[in-house]
């Protein structure tokens, strides 16, 4: 099986732990829940449901996993670290009631800081924005002189360049991502509802190995125009635009799919914006490569829009970066002055909103390589390469 090995978590915690002593951190929290998972599950393989939780790391020793006791189970079995304690603080995130868990045994929020912290008193934190303000209180609360420091800039350069098993399981989340967009073509037809053809997308990925879908944005017709609309129950109609993306999520990691095509028989007018998308798609890739300078290629893609009379109907920058969250660094604009570099794994993200002819988007994913750019959506691929 495809996965992260409990290896590379002990290298990831160590090499977190070199970074805090760069930084004069005397201990680490790193944050996540249900909606807020990314950097959680980058330090500890566990992925919330309905709680929050939390890895304390020391900056010398082993982790404490801090959570609520009805994953307690689940974190045993799916995490990597092998202390595991309840806290209250980290109850049900949607339930403001006191929930009774007779059976739990709880430590507290104090006495783990205080443990984490071995005498010293700086705390960084990564998700602080993330968390509820009565948790940074009590936080700030748990030592006398404790000094709370955001530390999410630890994670964020660390989780930019990819290790060889992340990018093994973002090719097999991209492989997933396009076997359910295959079926998600074949269901997308006139007489057929949006729902059908999303729900279809998503079951044959689900068997396709997806640890869940992070989710599926569809419009047809007037509604591709929502940019980032779910589907519903309207009837696709012949000549009705479909704008559809797949995210996909495999072990974490997520890769991301949306091919532009109409229901039916395309217009003359759809025929050539969809033509504009292709080309553009196919002027970028020439960017995607190391040492490239990222605002050049965001540049070089607006300027095809441009000479197709297309820029007013550019809303975002083509490319953003993809790995524990389906949207994450580097994300480039116009102004960027960085380098794409080898390791880094991409989604391009080319779009144009509220065109005439119908709006859409050409989503694939690429990982960035010493020579060039390996693409993870190879269906995606061929279809941009085949055109309308």
């Amino acid at each position: 099986m495809i996965r992260i090995p409990e290896a590379e978590f002990q290298h990831r915690i160590e090499n977190i732990q070199e970074k805090m002593r760069e930084r004069s951190l005397d201990g680490l929290m790193v944050y996540g829940d249900e909606y807020r998972k990314e950097n959680l599950r980058y330090v500890s393989n566990f992925w919330p449901i309905f709680e929050r939780g939390a890895l304390f790391i020391p900056k010398k020793g082993v982790p404490i996993y801090a959570g609520a006791p009805e994953g307690e189970m689940y974190v045993k079995e799916m995490g990597v670290w092998e202390d595991v304690r309840n806290i209250k603080e980290f109850f049900c995130v949607s339930v403001p009631d006191a929930i009774d868990y007779p059976m739990a045994t709880f430590s507290s929020l104090e006495s783990i800081v205080k443990e984490t912290l071995n005498g010293g008193r700086i705390l960084g934190i990564v998700g602080m924005h993330d968390m509820p303000a009565l948790i940074l209180d009590r936080l700030r609360k748990a030592k006398e002189g404790i000094s709370l420091e955001d530390a999410s800039a630890l994670l964020l350069e660390m989780r930019l360049i990819k290790s060889k098993n992340e990018i093994a399981c973002l090719r097999e989340a991209g492989r997933v991502a396009c076997e359910g967009y295959k079926k998600l073509i074949e269901v997308a037809i006139p007489g057929n509802t949006e729902r059908q053809a999303a729900g279809a997308a998503e079951g044959v990925a689900r068997v396709a190995g997806a640890e869940t879908i992070s989710f599926t944005v569809f419009g047809s017709g007037s509604r591709t125009a929502t940019i980032i609309g779910r589907d519903t129950t309207k009837t696709i109609e012949d000549g009705d635009m479909i704008m559809a993306a797949l995210a996909v999520q495999y072990e974490g990691y997520t890769s991301t799919v949306a091919y532009p095509f109409v229901a039916g028989e395309p217009s003359d007018e759809q025929k050539r914006f969809l033509r504009a998308l292709f080309e553009t798609a196919q002027v970028q890739l020439a960017y995607l490569r190391d040492g490239q300078n990222a605002g050049e290629m965001v540049r070089a893609v607006r300027r095809v829009f441009h000479e197709h009379g297309l820029s007013r109907y550019d809303v975002y920058p083509p490319l953003h970066g993809i790995g524990l969250a389906e949207a994450e660094s580097p994300y480039p604009d116009e102004k960027s002055d960085f380098p794409l570099k080898a390791g880094m794994v991409v989604n391009s993200d080319i779009s144009l909103f509220g065109h005439q002819a119908g709006s859409n988007r050409i989503e694939e994913g690429f990982i960035i390589t010493p020579d060039g750019h390996e693409s993870i959506t190879p269906m995606i691929r061929k279809l941009c390469e085949r055109g309308v």
